[in-house]
């Protein structure tokens, strides 16, 4: 009898098996969400919610205003407007439609008496701003590009080795770095090389023309 008593003992401090099955993951909008607790270790995920204005002044010529769309269809995070009225009166106006629609650059394609093409490029609202003279304009369609790009990638962006030797170079580059920026669409885009266009930024006889230095 006693022998029996032992094994009954031991039978019971033996630990039970947990019979009840495992609480399956809950399926939301956003993906499958685990009940148990998260990791509050990882970082937190990055959303760039910078937006880019793009828009251009009245009686602007067909061509000048294919390269605008030419520009929008590079930039899915960019913001489209009605065109300005190119008088004294259009810095306000653009600080105001920047201030409307919640953005943080601007590119204003200014068209004065349907020949030059001026382009703005504004950080709002503490600036700085940078004015081009636009020559040599060409569009994709007249160009006739062929390609397998993705609607909606990013293009890779490749500057000139003199970019660097200037602080005025340094800041122009890195404007540039900013309102070519990523968003979150980018994660659902496969990263192939072959189907992203590329952006070359060129910086021609810095300091040496007459007419000042030449982006190409």
């Amino acid at each position: 009898m006693g022998k029996k008593r032992k094994q009954q003992e031991v039978s019971e401090d033996a630990p039970k098996k947990d019979d009840t099955a495992p609480e399956r993951p809950k399926r939301t909008l956003l993906g499958w969400k685990n009940g148990g607790v998260e990791d509050q270790s990882a970082a937190p995920v990055f959303r760039n919610k910078e937006k880019v204005l793009v828009t251009c002044s009245r009686r602007i010529i067909s061509r000048y205003r294919h390269l605008m769309l030419n520009v929008v269809s590079l930039l899915p995070h960019c913001k489209r407007d009605n065109k300005i009225e190119s008088k004294e009166g259009k810095g306000a106006t653009l600080n105001e439609l920047i201030e409307i629609r919640n953005c943080s650059y601007c590119l204003f394609f200014e068209c004065r008496k349907q020949k030059d093409l001026y382009l703005w490029m504004t950080r709002w609202p503490d600036g700085p701003s940078v004015k081009f003279l636009v020559n040599a304009v060409h569009t994709m369609e007249e160009l006739k590009l062929t390609g397998n790009h993705l609607k909606g990638s990013r293009p890779i962006l490749t500057f000139s080795s003199n970019f660097d030797k200037e602080p005025r170079w340094m800041l122009l580059k890195e404007m540039i770095m900013q309102w070519v920026v990523m968003s979150r669409m980018w994660e659902s885009i496969p990263r192939d090389v072959e189907n992203r266009p590329v952006l070359a930024v060129k910086l021609i006889d810095p300091g040496h023309s007459s007419n000042g230095s030449m982006l190409d």
